[in-house]
């Protein structure tokens, strides 16, 4: 048994210290756990690291973040880029701090420099520090809004996204080929800071990046007449916290509370099981701030600041707004305030992922802008800003994911929650000035265009057989392909695994330009759609379900049937 002989290594070999030999002596009767330990290596893919914190090559701890730096290191310096330079944030996770500090010394061992925030810094921060401080590359020590136990590594390409093909695959190779744990470099940090590779940003990026944020307003007068307008917001323990409450309190608004309890940095995220902004649990206590203060809106961003959770207050009750919906509010806003300015570029687009709203199209179409699809992942949407910028083709004027993210100009490349937070405030303010509350905008946008329906359904299958039964599950689907989901019949079957479009009528194929992709997308009639994928981060298969209806009430009955027959 291959993983006995690995968990035998790490209690005896020099490389690993004592608390880590110490943990896994604790363990040395329980075979199962080993065995989920050390049945692989913690997997550097192309959204980098994820997994639960611990002692073992198929967990985050030190070594496992020390190989996937030195398998970084590697790469940049058989790069011809003369730019060695690495930025690097974290989040409030515990040991996001320590990884981060580990993941620039053993950059800075091997010849590279350093920049580190001085503290938790967002997503979007780091994204926008990439290309200000012209690094090569950028790491994000987070592991988003997965729940505590977890803690992930994410790496950044010199155009401030998440790393793409090519590059992730050079990465990953170099990253492969460290087979053994002491090939890893690390120097101290006294030594580090002698000679210059390790540096510490303080204010100056926060204070760039917070005026790139404010130049996406596009109605200060609105701020300035509806400053009152009542705001809760939660970082959920996270570092949206300081980022949040300053822009918020710089273009004007003065009516924010904040979710004491939530507030300060805590990886142990004590109030909520999962510190996720899609998850209602994790609004308990911000709604019931906001009942007491009668707020109108009611905010929460994750741990690492790039995805945002919405309420909206419906006459006396708070409504929960899905990523896609807080996305097309914002969509609408901007496309709606840039056409009366005669501001849309002639070349505008918006990019958005193919498991999100379909509502999309029909707003580009009404405002005469191109919509462009993506897969899965926001790094493919920083990818498509780069590719505009190469070739001046296109003009990029929003990006988002069904996944609560989304992204107003260039100054990032990856979601930002704190600049959607900005939007949907400035949204607010904007509608109130009407008579018009962010929930009576949302029917209005179904009035105009239809009333859209989206949801998901996942299924967590852990381990090795969880693994195996997520395959199972989607060869079967291939192989015996559904002709009908619920009461719609199965027009189209988009396989992104083999890039190529079948229409089940004519048996006609064409193809897929996008990246292969393990999806499967089934186009359905009456508009309606499933997708099929396994995620890229946790153990779960996702279901993403879209419906258009005549009414919200028919919209949700026929979601329930769809979700039912999946």
């Amino acid at each position: 048994m291959e993983y006995l002989e690995i968990y035998k290594k790490w209690c005896e070999e020099e490389t690993f210290d004592e608390s880590t030999k110490k943990e896994l002596l604790e363990i040395k009767n329980n075979e199962k756990e080993i065995e989920d330990r050390f049945y692989k290596e913690l997997e550097f893919g192309t959204a980098g690291l994820r997994g639960i914190m611990g002692a073992g090559t198929n967990r985050m701890n030190k070594y496992t973040v020390g190989k996937a730096t030195q398998g970084l290191a590697n790469y940049i310096n058989k790069s011809d880029n003369q730019n060695k330079r690495v930025v690097i944030s974290y989040d409030s996770r515990n040991n996001s701090k320590e990884f981060a500090l580990n993941s620039a010394l053993c950059l800075n061992a091997n010849g590279i420099e350093t920049y580190v925030f001085d503290k938790l810094s967002p997503v979007p921060e780091l994204s926008y520090a990439v290309r200000k401080l012209n690094c090569i590359a950028g790491i994000m020590i987070t592991a988003s809004h997965n729940p505590p136990k977890y803690n992930g590594y994410k790496v950044y390409g010199a155009d401030g996204a998440q790393i793409t093909a090519p590059v992730d695959k050079m990465i990953m190779d170099e990253v492969k080929s460290i087979t053994d744990y002491s090939e890893i470099k690390t120097i101290s940090k006294e030594e580090a800071e002698k000679k210059g590779l390790l540096k510490t940003i303080y204010n100056e990026i926060e204070d760039s990046y917070i005026e790139e944020v404010k130049k996406i307003l596009l109605n200060k007068e609105a701020i300035k007449n509806q400053s009152n307008i009542s705001i809760v917001y939660s970082p959920l323990y996270g570092c949206g916290n300081i980022p949040v409450q300053r822009i918020l309190k710089e273009i004007g608004f003065t009516n924010v509370h904040i979710v004491k309890e939530q507030e300060m940095p805590d990886g142990n995220f004590p109030t909520v099981d999962y510190p996720n902004p899609e998850d209602k649990n994790a609004f308990k206590l911000a709604l019931e701030l906001a009942k007491n203060v009668d707020a109108e809106i009611v905010l929460a961003t994750d741990p690492d600041a790039d995805r945002l959770g919405v309420y909206v207050k419906k006459e006396n009750e708070y409504i929960p707004l899905t990523g896609n919906m807080s996305a097309l509010l914002i969509l609408e806003y901007i496309l709606s305030q840039k056409k009366e300015r005669n501001e849309i570029p002639k070349n505008g687009v918006v990019v958005k992922s193919i498991v999100s709203s379909t509502l999309s199209k029909a707003i580009t179409d009404n405002y005469n802008i191109q919509l462009q699809e993506v897969l899965t992942g926001f790094k493919y949407i920083g990818e498509k800003i780069k590719e505009f910028e190469k070739n001046n083709e296109y003009k990029f004027v929003f990006g988002y994911e069904e996944s609560y993210g989304c992204l107003a100009g260039t100054y990032a490349r990856d979601k930002d929650g704190v600049a959607a937070v900005v939007l949907l405030c400035e949204a607010a303010a904007y509608y109130k000035e009407k008579g018009v509350s962010l929930w009576n905008q949302m029917i209005n946008i179904y009035k105009k265009y239809g009333y859209y329906k989206e949801d998901t359904k996942q299924v967590t299958l852990e381990g090795i057989d969880g693994a195996e039964k997520i395959q199972k599950i989607m060869d079967d689907l291939r192989k015996n392909a559904p002709k009908k989901i619920g009461n719609y019949k199965v027009l189209r079957i988009r396989d992104y695994k083999i890039g190529l479009t079948k229409n089940l009528e004519t048996e006609e194929t064409s193809k897929i330009d996008l990246p292969e992709s393990n999806v499967l997308y089934f186009e359905l009639e009456n508009s309606a759609w499933v997708c099929v994928r396994p995620s890229g981060t946790e153990p779960k298969i996702k279901y993403y379900i879209g419906v258009k209806e005549d009414s919200i009430e028919n919209a949700e009955k026929v979601m329930e049937e769809m979700k039912n027959s999946i």
